[in-house]
């Protein structure tokens, strides 16, 4: 007997619970929350205080420049990571990573633009 792929909300939630670990164990910052979306071939990756201690240490000194610096050169330290991870969960190819920070909320997000839609199934 073939298994049925797993719910859209199964997956979305697997995608937020790895990518909180992945900050967690790379960056020694736990977010307060991970929201992942599916929308057909891509994820909308919502992140709430995702800015590191040192970035906010640098904003309260007036450095948002050097503070916006250091988030860019993270996210693209950790861009190969959380593609591997998107892959390995969703079993589909990543062709773009999207990403942008907001200092001053804390919130960041990241699209992930697949070569095709995941296999899932809406929750009945």
């Amino acid at each position: 007997m073939e298994s049925s792929p797993p719910t859209r909300g199964q997956v979305e939630r697997t995608l937020s619970q790895r990518i909180q670990s992945l900050y967690r164990n790379q960056l020694e910052h736990n977010p307060s929350r991970v929201v992942c979306q599916i929308f057909d071939d891509k994820i909308a990756i919502v992140l709430e205080d995702s800015i590191t201690q040192p970035e906010q240490v640098l904003v309260e000194n007036g450095q948002e420049n050097l503070a916006q610096q250091v988030r860019v050169e993270l996210d693209d330290a950790l861009q190969p990571q959380l593609k591997s991870l998107i892959e390995e969960i969703v079993g589909v190819p990543v062709i773009d990573l999207l990403s942008n920070a907001k200092l001053d909320t804390g919130r960041s997000a990241t699209v992930a633009i697949l070569a095709k839609s995941p296999q899932v199934r809406n929750q009945s």
